[in-house]
């Protein structure tokens, strides 16, 4: 990973102090804050929640808390949870006021809260066509430097991230399923799987805040057993 640590060392030159919005389970966020932490004095993680209090994200929290000790995680509501209790989304508590907030809209908020100018985000190019376009056009293809905004590791591959948490030994990421890497969809059948086999508990709050993901399952079990059946 010597690009990524370059290119955050060149930004450490310019300050001690950063911002970085950490998935706490997600692969890209394990290995990056293990990146960050030797150039900063203070690294202010911001988690995304849907849904607040699930333990097997506080096992993440409480893991990086004792071994970064110069990172502090706060919790903020995820940029998506206003447009989802806006229209009421998979039966959450709606309501037609809530004002909706963009990432961009969470980012500045978090950066003047903390007076931190440089903000720090797991994005690859591998990830998305609309994210390769992005990062292709910035400063080493990773620091756009009119907005403050730093990818370190733009230019790698999943399986580059996780050489790299296995080569040093880092907690290993959940892995919810297809397309679900950080487990804020919902929707998604596999997460909820997940969930149910592992973390029974933690499903239980999803759906007590999101209450037709219940249907998802029930449909899902339904589905299975109809084709076992045939």
């Amino acid at each position: 990973m010597k690009e990524a640590a370059e290119i955050i060392h060149a930004i450490a030159q310019e300050t001690g102090r950063c911002v970085l919005f950490h998935s706490c389970s997600g692969k890209d966020s394990i290995a990056l804050l293990d990146l960050l932490y030797p150039h900063f004095e203070e690294i202010v993680c911001v988690y995304m929640f849907l849904v607040k209090g699930l333990r097997h994200i506080d096992r993440y929290l409480n893991y990086a808390s004792a071994k970064y000790p110069n990172a502090k995680f706060i919790q903020v509501p995820h940029y998506a949870l206003g447009s989802y209790i806006k229209t009421g989304y998979m039966g959450c508590r709606m309501d037609e006021t809530q004002r909706q907030f963009t990432m961009s809209d969470l980012t500045d908020a978090v950066r003047q809260r903390y007076g931190i100018d440089w903000a720090f985000f797991g994005f690859k190019q591998s990830d998305s066509m609309n994210r390769r376009i992005m990062l292709r056009r910035y400063e080493r293809q990773a620091i756009n430097r009119e907005t403050k905004k730093c990818y370190p590791l733009s230019v790698y591959h999943n399986k580059d991230i996780l050489e790299y948490i296995e080569k040093n030994g880092l907690i290993n990421p959940e892995r919810y399923g297809k397309g679900q890497s950080s487990g804020t969809n919902i929707s998604n059948i596999d997460y909820l799987l997940w969930l149910r086999s592992n973390h029974p508990d933690d499903l239980t709050r999803v759906f007590e805040a999101f209450p037709l993901a219940e249907r998802l399952i029930f449909e899902h079990d339904y589905e299975n057993k109809r084709n076992d059946n045939n």
